[in-house]
């Protein structure tokens, strides 16, 4: 990074290689058509960077990538002002996503390429004393359960916040260790099915109640097309969900975690924050991929009403 941004988004990135279109979903020995595909810059981390940025807080990410996709990488991130600092692997090529999606819902083959250097180089840059954020840090990977703790203790020591999205990931988050280390983070965002996994219980206000029993104070739990609720130190609140054309969920989680951690940087109230990020969840599915729709009509509406008010 040429200079040390406010906000930094640390984990995986992936290139997304989007079908949509679907008749049906794919089913084993069987061939079906898409009737669109579109290759993206993808996962958490450059997603949640990506709308950061759009929203006005200046961001970056830190991330590993393969040599093949490092230029475009770099100018996808610059279409958003995003500061980079990518480390580039050697031998593997980007973690590489295959997207089957709908309107309503997705399927996702991956393979984890360079990211899987990522955990020992974002740990390493960390004990060196590297700063890679001023405020805040936000984690878009599920971090080694054994170093967690020293993760979140050390951007701590250095003054910033820390949030974590670690996404489906069952072994993260059906291991009990996962209930000892998230005390640690000011902010948790889980959607619905990883909350229910972790805490075995399928309503929302349960799930709140368990996660606050347990010392886990700050959650944001994102429910799809029902909207979102929101643990705040003790208090329990939520949003419905929003009317939109949806026409690809990818990425939705992420614009939403960019959205809440907008306002509440800029020192909103949980409730502005939570509606905000509502919003923003939504807005991002009315185009293919994660960061089209950060360039539409109805998201730069939302951004000027924001700003104006």
């Amino acid at each position: 990074m040429n200079r040390t941004p406010q906000v930094a988004v640390a984990g995986e990135i992936f290139v997304d290689l989007i079908f949509s279109g679907l008749d049906e979903w794919p089913q084993p020995g069987k061939e079906i058509f898409a009737r669109n595909f579109h290759r993206e810059l993808g996962g958490g981390t450059a997603i949640t960077a990506c709308a950061l940025a759009s929203l006005g807080t200046e961001c970056g990410v830190f991330a590993c990538v393969g040599r093949e996709s490092f230029d475009w990488i770099v100018r996808r991130l610059d279409d958003f002002a995003v500061i980079n600092e990518l480390s580039v692997d050697p031998c593997e090529p980007t973690a590489i996503t295959v997207a089957a999606t709908q309107p309503q819902e997705r399927a996702f083959l991956s393979y984890a390429g360079a990211n899987r250097a990522f955990d020992a180089v974002f740990l390493d840059a960390l004990r060196a004393g590297r700063r890679i954020a001023s405020r805040h840090v936000h984690m878009a990977f599920p971090p080694r359960l054994e170093v967690a703790v020293e993760l979140v203790e050390r951007l701590h020591a250095q003054g910033c916040s820390v949030s974590l999205d670690v996404g489906w990931r069952e072994d993260w988050l059906t291991d009990a260790r996962a209930i000892e280390v998230l005390p640690h983070f000011d902010i948790f965002f889980p959607n619905e099915a990883e909350a229910s996994r972790i805490t075995g219980l399928d309503h929302p206000e349960a799930i709140l109640k368990w996660f606050a029993s347990r010392a886990i104070d700050r959650v944001a739990l994102k429910l799809g097309a029902q909207g979102a609720a929101l643990l705040w130190n003790g208090q329990i609140q939520s949003v419905p969900g929003r009317a939109v054309n949806a026409v690809d969920t990818t990425g939705a989680g992420d614009c939403f975690d960019a959205g809440f951690l907008h306002e509440w940087l800029n020192g909103k109230s949980p409730e502005d924050c939570l509606r905000t990020a509502n919003i923003c969840g939504a807005l991002s599915t009315e185009a293919l991929g994660g960061l089209n729709a950060l360039k539409s009509e109805s998201w730069l509406r939302m951004k000027s009403q924001k700003e104006g008010s």
